[in-house]
Formats: C-alpha cells, structure tokens, sequence
C-alpha cells in the first residue's frame, strides 16, 4: 500500500473513531471536536486551547455512562456528554466552562430536537461545587440534586437539556462571578451554541431556565442571547424565584446580629464576588476575622461555608469594619439586580412561603421588568418554599405547560 493510501486510510478510521465518540453529530462535526482527557485533567485547559476559537465553541467532551447512583448523566437521557467550552469573563477574558449537554430518548422531531439550557442555584463558589463535579455524598450535593426530576421531566417531554457549570465551578480559574449575572448569563447563551456545535442537527428553537441564582441568571441570558446568538431562537425565558434587589437587602446587613447568623456565609458569597468586580480589597472593607476567612469561599461548597468552624459563629453585622464606605461595592449590587430588557416571553415562578428570595422582592422586580416593557407572566404558588418551587409536582406540571406552549 502506497503511503498516500495509507495516509487516506488512516485519516478515515480516524475520523470514523472520533464519530463514534460523539453520537449524534455528523462526520464532519465530530472530527473538530476533541476526545477530552481522563478524570479532573477535563476541567484544565491551556491558555492556547481557550483562545483557539470564539465563544461558545468547544474545547472538547466525553461522554458520561448513566448509572444508578451517579449524579451526572440523567436517567431519561439517551445520552449525556460533558462538555468545556469557551466564554469569557466579566472583563472580556477567554475562559473555559464546563457543563452538560442531555439528550432525550427516542427519534428527534422534524427540525431536531428543542433545547433547555439551565441556570442552576447556589451551591458554592469552589470548583468542587460544580454540578458536573457532583457524587453521591459530595460537598454540594444536595444543592444539586433537588433539581434533577425537573430535568428528567424535560427529556421525557422530547427537550434537550444544556446545563452550564457557571465560569470558576468546575473549571477553577477565574475566581467564580457569583451573581455577576453578565457573566452567568453568558455561559448559559454559550453553552446553547456548543451543544449545536456537539449535536448541529439540534433544533434552533430553545428556552432558558433557571432557579434562585440561575433564576437571576436566567434573566440576564435572555436578555443577552439576541446579541450572543443571534442564528438561533430564544422563545422565552422562565425564572425560579429570582435573587433580585440586592443593594437594598445589603442596607439591612449592619443592623443583623447573632439571629441572623445562618446568613453570613451567604452575604459572604455576595461580597467576595463583588469585591471581585470592584476590584476592592477586602482589608480595606472587612474585619480581619473576615479577611482570614475568605479563601474558604473558594474552597468548599456553601454548605461547609455555613459550618461553625467558617461562617456560621459570625453575626452579618460583624462582617464590615466601622465606618467604611461602599460607594463601588454599592454599584456592582445595584449591577446585580436582574431589571432587564428581555424581547421574547417571561415566567416568574414564586413560592408564597420563601424565607430565601422573599416573595416581595420578586413581586418587585415583576414590577419593575413589566415597567421595562417586558410580557412576563407572575405565577405564584402558596405553601411552597424556595426549593419547593421547584420540587413541587404541580408547580413543575405548571412550568411545563408553559414550556411547551413555547415550543410548540
């Protein structure tokens, strides 16, 4: 055999192979993207390989065997593939992300198969914290895994599911944007892209979203996706209980004291991330107790953040030091509030029994989005709680409804 021969005939096992890693996509496709290395070497890519394309696009995947004790791949998924890709951060910096792409059962629609891409809540601003990185018993799991019956409920419903990390859970570089909702919101714009990258004969119709955190997310990525992905269709946007209004919730921090002290964890998250964008340093803002603490956020998931041995001994109103002022800080919360002009529909979902995301702000912020001009339904459940919202049968049946009037 000639060595042009040869050369033809590897270039085709090849690719071949490579197809076969990647179900779904076209030859083509899947010869351009790469098999993705072993363990947690998945999250690390070099600077060189992030910049090598634009956002949105990915760095490379693998695919993730459903087990019945595995927190990953999704019981009604034919397949679930692990995915990094590229975005960037609130400065403009290329960064990779990690995330998830889930595909239903069954033979996909004429037009492919409609898409979800999901903003998941808090679990933690350390790479660990990642949904992707979530085991049985792990750090967040729980946070985590309250969600799952509605994915399973979307896939049985013939929607794909694309579930982002966030940027800096997962992958640990940068320091994790929490709440910074430019940035979630991108991730969850541009993981929609690379799962049409993963799977091209993917639907261009789909929906974003989101719960809590993701529920504030959710709101910035609708507002982003005419501009991030202008080819495909986002045909609405439903939001779980949004965190919102966060400079005003900040005013009453200096008066909390030690029955409060279940919250500091969390204010702590909201802080670091904002002194993060403001580029403050913490000395100049908080206690020395404080200071000495802070590498923790980036260490361990909320729930060991909320431990006596972090936050959990320290009242909200020990956190600052006398006096200070937080002119940049102030305007990086105010940035935070979800209040944003979204072109396509919009669901609020809102437990009446919330003590997290309390009903009255985000009666608020539906006010202040339908100011905006924006069409938003404010559908409002009594007796459910922040998680319940999303746990509850009903609730969930309503949401779908909603979704699938959507989709049609």
């Amino acid at each position: 055999m000639s060595l042009k021969n040869r050369s033809v005939r590897l270039l085709i096992l090849t690719a071949s192979a490579t197809a076969m890693l990647l179900p779904g996509a076209s030859l083509a496709q899947a010869q351009a993207i790469k098999k993705a290395p072993a363990g947690n070497a998945f999250y690390k890519a070099s600077a060189k390989q992030i910049k090598a394309g634009k956002p949105g696009t990915i760095i490379w995947a693998r695919q993730v065997k459903y087990t019945a004790n595995g927190r990953v791949a999704l019981a009604s998924a034919s397949k679930t593939m692990l995915v990094l890709y590229r975005s960037l951060d609130p400065k403009g910096k290329p960064i990779a992300v990690s995330g998830m792409v889930d595909l239903p059962k069954g033979k996909a629609p004429k037009g492919g198969f409609k898409g979800i891409s999901w903003a998941h809540g808090t679990t933690g601003a350390a790479d660990i914290c990642a949904p992707s990185r979530d085991v049985a018993g792990g750090p967040a799991d729980s946070y985590i895994t309250y969600a799952t019956a509605s994915y399973n409920r979307w896939l049985k419903a013939g929607y794909a599911v694309f579930r982002t990390d966030y940027p800096g859970l997962g992958v640990k570089e940068p320091p994790h944007p929490y709440l910074i909702g430019v940035s979630e919101g991108r991730s969850v714009v541009d993981i929609t892209l690379a799962a049409r990258e993963l799977y091209p004969k993917l639907s261009k119709d789909y929906l974003i979203g989101g719960h809590s955190q993701g529920g504030q997310g959710s709101l910035f990525a609708a507002s982003l996706a005419p501009k991030l992905a202008p080819k495909l269709n986002m045909k609405g946007v439903f939001s779980y209980a949004p965190v919102s209004h966060l400079y005003e919730q900040g005013q009453a921090v200096s008066s909390l004291g030690d029955d409060f002290k279940g919250l500091t964890a969390l204010v702590m998250m909201i802080l670091n991330s904002a002194m993060h964008e403001a580029r403050v340093q913490p000395s100049t803002l908080v206690t020395p107790q404080i200071e000495a603490l802070l590498p923790k956020i980036e260490e361990v998931c909320l729930a060991q953040l909320t431990g006596d041995d972090i936050f959990g001994n320290i009242a909200p109103n020990a956190i600052l030091k006398p006096g200070v002022t937080t002119a940049s800080i102030d305007a990086v919360l105010k940035a935070m509030n979800p209040n944003v002009k979204i072109k396509a529909p919009v669901l609020v979902a809102q437990g009446l029994d919330d003590t997290t995301v309390f009903p009255s702000f985000t009666q608020a912020l539906v006010n202040e989005l339908k100011t905006s001009g924006d069409n938003v339904t404010y559908d409002t459940f009594p007796g459910l709680t922040h998680s319940g919202v999303v746990t509850d049968p009903a609730a969930g049946a309503a949401v779908l409804a909603w979704i699938k009037a959507r989709l049609r």
